[in-house]
């Protein structure tokens, strides 16, 4: 065997770029290196391992050995390492300077990176290239084609290319559903979603993500428990994140226990999404401990699942552990972010350390660069009136670079209402109608301020004006989980399953409790008419 012809067989079992370039002598000696063959699986190798010294390597080859395949190489490594633009720049220097002639594969790596810039321009003119050069037909470059008008919200021109294609595949119809979720047109999605002749892992979770991305959980839910019973595929990644998120809104434990018991069965790998989707629905399900359990498992944590652990610490009740979690962060080295200060601001809030929370406020902008929104100003305003300094929390309002939203104004007049100041929770509310911000809440909040005074005339000329007004108190909801099904209970209504044998029952129950309540007070010698 010659030289040359172990050289090439040892290219296809090299390891590192020090043995590629003891080759490369080699195959540089027998001339063998200018083979379009040689050079081409030369290129592929270094491309990948060290691009610059490929790059080099490519300017010097001579025009004939420039094949399709190399010049493929180069612009598919640019595209892989998200040098978008620069692939795009490469390929047509190649056309100018080689007289190069793109393929179906060359499309496809094009497309995509015509997609991550959002280019829908360059992207139409490559379009008209393929059409022009024939390529227009082949899968690669429709799917590309598809995936840069769903990308660039081109919608009308991805559905052309999809009813005009005769090998549709499960890109194809997974990228087309992504753009009608993308658009808002779920409905439109889900149909195609069930036109789909075959379904994989990645298009089950496109539509079931979809769905909560609509806030329609339960159908994300309904169709998450239909994968599994009637598919056969075992939920990936995305699925199960989205699935958490459905579970968190509804309240839904026990199907987020099974998911999170599926995680563990499966042995699938407890990244920072996967592990922050768990934090948020123990969270938002009340499971303080095991929310803190999960985040202590994660081998890396974030500034979201560290936001999400105290945002869960914060509200149940669990202040002092949530600024605690703060100052954790900030010593492990994670930098916070806009809704991380909200969370611990809203703890500072509950907690009444004044002091401590405008020491937060104030690092925002000057110790991480982050100027303060309407939220933050919120949760300073709320702080301030919790504690009494109703004057100072008047002065941050006016202060406010920008105009006070109906949080802001609302946080004051209630700690109006806490501290008894009726003429200062007048004035907030005036302001509060100038603004058009004025709802059902601040009526029966001012209602209350003059109830805590006694200023019973007051309270009636409110509660007569919201009547006149027409002005109605939203109705208060909430859920249940029974068996794994969420249901959910609005104040007023009839619609209910079983209502009839529902509301005996909270009648039977509300009276059993006043007559335990008056038993207690009975006992303590104690006359409350607080109970309602």
């Amino acid at each position: 065997m010659k030289a040359s012809q172990r050289s090439l067989l040892l290219l296809e079992q090299c390891l590192n770029m020090t043995q590629m370039k003891q080759i490369q002598s080699h195959l540089a000696v027998s001339g063998t290196l200018l083979d379009p063959y040689a050079a081409g699986r030369f290129v592929a190798f270094c491309a990948v391992h060290d691009f610059s010294y490929a790059h080099r390597f490519f300017q010097r080859l001579p025009r004939r050995c420039r094949t399709a395949y190399v010049c493929n190489t180069m612009i598919k490594a640019l595209v892989d390492g998200k040098e978008h633009a620069s692939a795009l720049a490469m390929y047509k220097r190649m056309v100018r300077d080689s007289g190069f002639l793109p393929n179906n594969y060359t499309f496809s790596f094009l497309l995509t990176a015509c997609a991550q810039l959002g280019d829908v321009c360059l992207g139409s003119s490559y379009h008209c290239q393929a059409i022009r050069l024939g390529w227009e037909s082949y899968d690669f470059v429709q799917n590309g084609l598809i995936h840069v008008y769903v990308t660039c919200n081109v919608l009308e021109s991805a559905r052309r290319i999809f009813d005009a294609s005769v090998n549709r595949d499960v890109i194809t119809w997974t990228a087309l559903i992504n753009g009608y979720v993308k658009s808002d047109q779920v409905d439109v999605a889900r149909n195609l979603f069930d036109e789909m002749p075959d379904k994989n892992a990645v298009s089950w979770s496109a539509m079931i993500n979809g769905y909560v991305q609509a806030g329609q959980f339960g159908e994300a839910l309904v169709l998450f428990n239909a994968m599994q019973n009637h598919s056969g595929l075992r939920p990936n990644h995305a699925g199960v994140v989205a699935a958490l998120s459905a579970c968190a809104f509804l309240g839904a434990l026990d199907q987020g226990r099974w998911i999170h018991a599926y995680v563990d069965r499966t042995k699938m790998k407890l990244d920072r999404i996967l592990g922050t989707a768990l934090i948020d629905m123990y969270s938002k399900c009340g499971c303080v401990e095991t929310a803190r359990h999960v985040f202590e498992e994660m081998e890396e944590r974030d500034v979201f699942a560290f936001t999400s652990l105290i945002s869960c610490l914060a509200n149940h009740g669990r202040s002092k552990d949530a600024v605690e979690l703060f100052r954790r962060m900030l010593t492990e080295g994670v930098t916070p972010n806009e809704v991380t200060f909200i969370c611990v601001l809203s703890a500072c809030s509950r907690m009444g350390m004044a002091d401590h929370g405008l020491e937060i406020f104030r690092s925002m902008s000057k110790e991480y660069g982050i100027e303060p929104g309407v939220q933050h100003y919120g949760c300073l305003v709320d702080l301030l009136g919790r504690v009494g300094m109703l004057e100072e929390a008047k002065q941050v309002v006016r202060g406010m670079p920008m105009e006070p939203d109906s949080y802001v104004l609302g946080a004051l007049l209630n700690g109006c209402r806490v501290h008894g100041d009726v003429e200062l929770g007048r004035e907030m509310v005036e302001s509060i109608i100038q603004r058009k911000l004025d709802h059902s809440g601040v009526h029966v909040l001012l209602s209350n301020i003059y109830a805590s005074t006694s200023q019973w005339d007051d309270v009636v000329k409110v509660r007569k004006g919201m009547e006149e007004n027409r002005v109605k108190k939203v109705p208060g909801c909430s859920s249940i989980e029974v068996n794994g099904e969420v249901r959910e209970f609005v104040v007023g209504s009839q619609s209910v399953a079983l209502v009839e044998e529902v509301v005996p029952l909270l009648c039977w129950i509300e009276k059993h409790l006043k007559s335990l309540r008056l038993e207690e007070e009975g006992e303590a010698g104690v006359a409350d008419n607080c109970f309602i």
